[in-house]
């Protein structure tokens, strides 16, 4: 490699090339085009709207929160200027993109990242640029820093000549977008010839038969990325045609999908073919199809497509589900888990933030809606509120802050309900004071994500992991270093074998999938039994887990608990991580446990236990349950390749049943309850009668909760649970009231079933309601039901009401 320019050499150069770019930039204001030059030039009028969309509006840069973050700015931008050093293969020393060797490998992927984040500085910089309040807008030497930057990046690495190599995301998506973002910010400064010039690179990496077909890398978010760079690549070089078949190539997102990547009619999210993805490339579309909208309102070329709803119902049907108190759950977030300076509550923000833009093309009474849930969200926040995430930047900011400071906007509290999402194998869970949400795996949904050195040691992940949070108490739980310093064997709610997996293992991309079919359940929208045939990834191991959701708590039963691999397996109950002290008492049948670390103990014949600010735990006709207090250390890179090295611990206390070594047939059952007291803990306890566990084996699992009138069975086979009899594998749940009817909720989990009969032992009077499904109902001293083909249902819940004798 060369040696780096001097600093004269550099700033000689830079006003070359300024002048031959046509000299400097007036600054305006986002959206100062006047409505003449707008009709006459409906370019000039996309690019103003979309400065406006990137850098903000709305706001005082004298006022906080916004004044020092347009500070923080103007101190990275300038950070970025003086170290520029243009050289053969670089434009900063420590971001060398110059590949000696191009492909695919691990190494060529680092390269073009690199130079992807090469164009993402000259953002930062142009930014600070044209933002009021960094120290250096309007400032020439950074003007003419950012043009030097932008061409010695076409000549070195992204022009029409350039084979890519690594990452195809940097090269389509990366790069691009960042550059076309500076083009349209610094747009007057920059030449015609170049601007040509980029969008001749632009039009290299990223081609028209980059959105020709609806597969591959260009499915869900990916494909809004692709139109977005197709979108600005029209309105950065004035081509109609572009702007045009970025609008026309959005209409394959919209349509609800049976299959692959996208959003699905339960409000599951897909990409990457087989990972639930809402919280991750589904907030990426999401705030994709948001600015496309906005930039492309009222323009010859808005987006008119009829299928668009889809996305808007989704915002509450695939969306709204996940987000508890302004974070985003990590069930549905894939290796994204793994990347440490951006953890759920980071990531929750910027969905509220694009469902306020979104909401600017939705109906009123949508708009009005979302607003108020985006207040509740954002102001319940307490953990990480969201004026404070240094990682939202300006445009979420000014959004959610304007929401916040609305007086005419009412927030609305969270919902309270389950929702089941059989499409992608999870569930949600919310009661008053708590959620929970539950991942699963099945032939479809992978066991977890491994992918560009990320998530390493996700494995168990999809092992029946139950994530709780309260609604104003740990809600930090999987935000304060979890990932890295949690053992990752013992994940709460999972049932695993301590066999040793090596890092990724199972394969990158979501390869891997258990071969099983029973995983889902039902769910009356209040309460849910659910249920996962659990075979271990790259082991023996093999059980049934089932939970069932209901008003205070969740009955966790397992049962066919075997395994084969010379290693022990064991139910972890809960892995509660307490923070940096961890001086949280916990309690066993009354009696206080040591606050010392490291302990641990065996707690034979174990009632109830109880973890302070936490929760409560009830093992139902006593259990032997082991305890650990514990610090754990780890490092970031232990689980990104790209992770910091700095060494972080955390306490945790763990709660697990050991099955010991290669167990057969081995079962467990407890009570977990959110947010219970001490008192409430030790009450339940004592309330023997008030769960009647009625089957827990390896054909049928089934509870009783006589003072809800609930009745809930997972059939592995078809089998007599109870006052319920079933002849095929299936999922039921029925509630009796107290006005004289009852409901029944079915469902097949295994999508397989051509016929199924279902018969309940308790007298009926008559059926008020069925689906389409049910092909006779028989009434009298006992229900029978018969379903025809249920094979098409995909897991759906199907819902019957009767009347009572």
């Amino acid at each position: 490699m060369t040696s780096a320019w001097s600093r004269r050499t550099f700033l000689a150069t830079s006003a070359a090339l300024t002048a031959a770019g046509g000299g400097a930039l007036t600054l305006a204001a986002p959206g100062a085009a006047s409505a003449a030059s707008a009709e006459a030039d409906p370019y000039a009028a996309l690019r103003t709207i979309w400065s406006t969309l990137i850098l903000g509006e709305g706001f005082s840069p004298t006022a906080e929160p916004f004044k020092s973050r347009l500070a923080d700015l103007g101190v990275k931008a300038s950070r970025w200027l003086e170290t520029m050093a243009p050289a053969e293969g670089s434009l900063w020393p420590d971001a060398v993109f110059a590949d000696p060797d191009p492909d695919t490998d691990a190494e060529s992927y680092v390269l073009s990242g690199r130079m992807a984040d090469s164009f993402i500085r000259l953002n930062t910089m142009a930014q600070a640029y044209r933002q009021q309040g960094t120290g250096l807008t309007g400032n020439a030497g950074l003007r003419d820093a950012v043009l030097t930057g932008l061409e010695h990046l076409n000549i070195q690495v992204y022009n029409d000549g350039q084979v890519r190599y690594g990452n195809w995301y940097s090269w389509q998506i990366g790069a691009p977008q960042a550059l076309l973002d500076v083009c349209v910010l610094m747009y007057d400064a920059i030449a015609p010839e170049r601007r040509a010039r980029y969008c001749a690179a632009v039009d290299h990496f990223v081609p028209d038969s980059a959105v020709a077909s609806y597969t591959g890398t260009s499915t869900g978010a990916n494909r809004v990325d692709l139109c977005r760079v197709l979108a600005l690549r029209g309105v950065v070089g004035g081509s109609t045609a572009k702007i045009a078949l970025a609008r026309d190539a959005l209409s394959p997102v919209f349509p609800l999908v049976t299959k692959g990547d996208g959003l699905y009619a339960d409000g599951s999210f897909i990409q990457h073919t087989t990972v639930p993805y809402t919280g991750s490339y589904g907030s990426v579309m999401l705030g994709g199809l948001g600015l496309l909208f906005a930039l492309l309102k009222g323009s010859v070329w808005e987006v008119t497509d009829p299928e668009r709803q889809v996305v808007f119902d989704a915002v509450e049907n695939a969306w709204a589900p996940f987000l508890f108190n302004g974070l985003v759950m990590d069930s549905v977030a894939g290796r994204a888990i793994s990347r440490g300076e951006v953890d759920d509550h980071r990531r929750g923000h910027p969905i509220l933030a694009s469902v306020v833009l979104l909401g600017r093309g939705a109906s009123a009474a949508e708009n009005a809606r979302w607003r108020a849930l985006v207040k509740g969200w954002a102001q319940r926040d307490y953990y990480s509120p969201p004026l404070s995430n240094p990682s939202l930047g300006l445009t979420a900011l000014a959004r959610l802050k304007s929401v916040l400071d609305d007086t005419s906007v009412t927030p609305v509290p969270e919902p309270d309900g389950h929702r089941l999402f059989p499409d992608m194998a999870r569930a949600t869970h919310r009661r008053p004071g708590w959620a929970a949400s539950l991942s699963m795996a099945d032939r479809r949904i992978t066991y977890y994500e491994v992918g560009n050195g990320e998530n390493l040691r996700g494995w168990h992940t999809g092992s029946g992991m139950l994530y709780w949070w309260g609604d104003a108490f740990a809600n930090g739980q999987y935000s304060d270093a979890f990932w890295p310093t949690v053992d990752p064997y013992r994940l709460p709610g999972t049932t695993a074998s301590r066999k040793v997996l090596a890092d990724g293992a199972g394969g990158d991309w979501g390869t891997s999938l258990p071969d099983v079919n029973w995983v889902g359940g039902v769910t009356d929208r209040k309460r849910a039994a659910v249920g996962q045939y659990l075979k271990g990834l790259s082991s023996t191991l093999m059980a049934k887990k089932s939970w069932f959701f209901l008003d205070d708590t969740v009955v966790c039963l397992g049962a066919g608990i075997h395994s084969r691999d010379g290693a022990a397996v064991e139910t972890t109950v809960d892995n509660r991580n307490l923070g940096p002290t961890g001086n949280a008492p916990f309690t066993v049948d009354g009696s206080l446990e040591p606050l010392a670390f490291p302990w641990s103990a065996t707690l034979t014949d174990a009632s109830w236990a109880h973890l302070a600010g936490h929760g409560g735990y009830v093992f139902p006709g006593g259990a032997t349950v082991k305890a650990l207090r514990e610090d754990r250390t780890g490092r970031w890179r232990d689980i990104n390749t790209a992770g910091s090295t700095d060494p972080v611990s955390r306490k945790y206390l763990t709660l697990w049943i050991d099955h010991g070594k290669d167990p057969s047939d081995a079962t467990y059952a407890y009570q977990l309850l959110p947010g219970a007291s001490e008192q409430r803990t030790a009450a339940r306890a004592a309330d023997g009668g008030w769960l009647r566990v009625l089957a827990n084996t390896d054909d049928q699992q089934g509870v009783a909760v006589d003072s809800l009138g609930l009745t809930a069975v997972n059939f592995w086979f078809g089998g007599c649970v109870g006052p319920l009899v079933a002849d095929a594998p299936c999922s039921v749940m029925v509630t009796e009231h107290a006005d004289g009817t009852a409901t029944l909720c079915v469902s097949d989990p295994m999508r397989m079933r051509t016929s199924l009969t279902l018969t309940w032992n308790r007298a009926v009077a008559s059926v008020v309601s069925k689906p389409a499904t049910v092909t006779s109902a028989t009434a009298g001293a006992s229900l029978r039901l018969v379903f025809g083909d249920l094979s098409g249902t995909r897991g759906a819940t199907q819902t019957i009401k009767v009347r009572l004798s």
